[in-house]
């Protein structure tokens, strides 16, 4: 009996194992195409379900599928209404995988054709090129998410009967009971799991083996459906607060439809019936698995009830739902409000539909979007002055968390211009938008470096609060003085980019604006020097980092300087 139990957990870590290499291998095959159709079709509800559904079918997991969408969301390239479509279409793409299990793991052993196709998945994954070991990787996580499966149903035909397992039928004549009972083991399987797949095949096996009957059955598909929204609300707790509400509106999607199909139980089971019927099975509702003559009929007509009961359950959600993702965001706002003096994630603006059908029409679309990213910049440029500026230990966490998270948003921001501009430069192209798109990918280079410099100032700044170094009025007053030269260096590099293409031909402002900097740098350099050989209440160690803050704002000038450098030359 122990080595039973074993041996069907085994199986199921097996099976589960197998899911994961083969979840991870396509998505490693589909790679930055699998990203960027995820980050584009998401222009109106219907091409977010869409995409939904097909990047669910495609790596076979809804939970990869919506952390996805979660860091999209937390990266600023998703806005919340747009990844709650993402997410309806997850749920509906997710029975993909219960109808494979139905159709290859019960209809006929595909385990028997598992070994061969394992050696092969060995064959491709001991060679040099990565796509071809991907590939083995896929073949080798299918053949073990079968032999799992294969072998969980063997031992739980075993282990898992009626005789054995009486203590959970008498759980099945509670009546109203017995639905909230199975639907809370369902919940709490599919988190210990962290799969919904893995509890849609003990639910297939327990129906099968006649151990519980259809509706509660029907019951636990619901519980999991709640279960399967959990992963995401882990994987949200680190994010910003748009990621917290894209997880939480999951949870809210999958409840309420969950309670208004607890409400209509009976006749959403007649109507999963009615559908099993049509295809000459025997109705599940009043399946009996004692019935020899009609066994294999109605254990198969059981099997595809479990998924029809599945599909039906997230399609008609789905289409109920859709119409109020503007309410379910306004919900989801409510649940998590934003606090005081937070903000909203920034975003791609012009460019997440993909490329236009002309070169210069999708220029156009990236300059708009490099204009944008400037701002940005600027944004997190006052956040600088912010967190120098901090009268407080709480108020300086809040702005050097804001630093933080601004470098991450320049990484993403300038990662997708760049991943555009590729995909742009990938048709016929002249060569003077070649030289632009050149010029754009030093613009978006330099930007990215401005968030890096941010960041790196918030660790100079903190490390001197860590070592008791607080700067005084007068260290202050030099700092704003160079801050105010470094604020004009990006008005003009911000007139300079609105400048439209080929007109820019004079960079006198940017050019005087670095040279203002370049001046308050050297001066506060012999300032600071004079102090330290003059002032004996001049702290050098404070010094130390005051200059070192100099520096990085004098750096962060040369970025400046070098995209107007830049685009002048476009």
């Amino acid at each position: 009996m122990i080595l039973q139990i074993l041996t069907l957990l085994g199986a199921v870590t097996l099976f589960l194992f197998g899911l994961s290499l083969l979840s991870g291998g396509l998505q490693k095959v589909a790679g930055d195409g699998l990203r960027a159709f995820l980050a584009s079709m998401t222009s109106n509800p219907f091409k977010q379900i869409i995409t939904g559904i097909g990047v669910t079918a495609v790596i076979q997991s809804s939970t990869a599928t919506t952390i996805m969408v979660v860091s999209f969301v937390n990266a600023g390239l998703l806005v919340l209404g747009q990844a709650i479509g993402v997410i309806m279409g997850a749920n509906i793409g997710t029975t993909v995988t219960s109808w494979i299990m139905a159709l290859f793991g019960f209809s006929f052993n595909m385990a028997d054709f598992a070994f061969p196709l394992f050696l092969v998945g060995f064959f491709l994954r001991s060679q040099k090129k990565q796509r071809t070991k991907d590939i083995g990787e896929i073949l080798i996580g299918f053949c073990l998410f079968f032999i799992g499966f294969a072998q969980l149903r063997a031992t739980a035909q075993v282990l898992i009967t009626p005789e054995k397992l009486g203590f959970v039928q008498a759980w099945t004549n509670l009546g109203g009971w017995s639905i909230i009972i199975f639907l809370m083991i369902s919940i709490v399987l599919t988190v210990c799991f962290q799969s919904s797949a893995a509890t849609m095949a003990i639910i297939m096996v327990l129906v099968t083996t006649g151990v519980i009957p259809f509706r509660l059955a029907a019951a636990m598909i619901l519980g999991e459906n709640i279960g399967t929204t959990i992963a995401a609300n882990i994987a949200a707790s680190v994010g910003n607060l748009a990621a917290k509400r894209t997880a939480i509106s999951h949870t809210v999607f999958n409840l309420f439809g969950v309670t208004w199909v607890l409400c209509l139980f009976p006749l959403f089971l007649r109507l999963v019936g009615s559908i099993v019927t049509l295809f000459g099975l025997p109705d599940p509702n009043t399946a009996d698995l004692t019935d020899a003559a009609n066994a294999d009929a109605i254990g198969t007509s059981l099997l595809y009830s479990v998924c029809t009961m599945h599909t039906l359950f997230n399609v008609t959600n789905v289409l109920l739902l859709v119409w109020f993702i503007p309410q379910i965001e306004k919900l989801v706002t409510a649940i998590f409000p934003s606090k005081e003096g937070e903000e909203d994630v920034y975003r791609l603006k012009y460019i997440s539909g993909g490329p236009l059908n002309t070169a210069e029409l999708s220029l156009e679309e990236a300059n708009k979007e490099i204009v944008n990213f400037g701002e940005i910049c600027y944004k997190g440029f006052g956040h600088i002055r912010d967190a120098i500026n901090a009268e407080n230990s709480d108020s300086f966490e809040q702005y050097r968390a804001k630093l933080v998270k601004y470098e991450e948003i320049t990484d993403n921001i300038e990662r997708e211009i760049a991943a555009y501009l590729n995909e742009v430069s990938r048709g016929e192209i002249s060569e003077r938008s070649s030289l632009r798109i050149k010029g754009m990918y030093k613009t978006i280079g330099e930007m990215e470096s401005l968030g890096d410099s941010g960041e790196s100032i918030s660790r100079m700044l903190q490390r001197a609060r860590s070592h008791g170094k607080f700067f005084d009025e007068n260290l202050i007053s030099r700092l704003n003085r160079m801050l105010d030269t470094v604020d004009e260096a990006y008005q003009a590099m911000l007139t300079n980019l609105k400048v439209p293409y080929g007109a820019l031909k004079d960079i006198t402002n940017a050019i005087n604006a670095e040279n203002h900097i370049n001046e308050c740098r050297n001066t506060l350099r012999e300032e600071h020097i004079v102090n330290i050989e003059e002032n004996p209440d001049y702290n050098y160690q404070t010094g130390v980092f005051y200059i070192d803050i100099v520096s990085e704002l004098e750096k962060i000038g040369d970025f400046i300087i070098n995209i107007s450098q830049a685009k002048v030359k476009e």
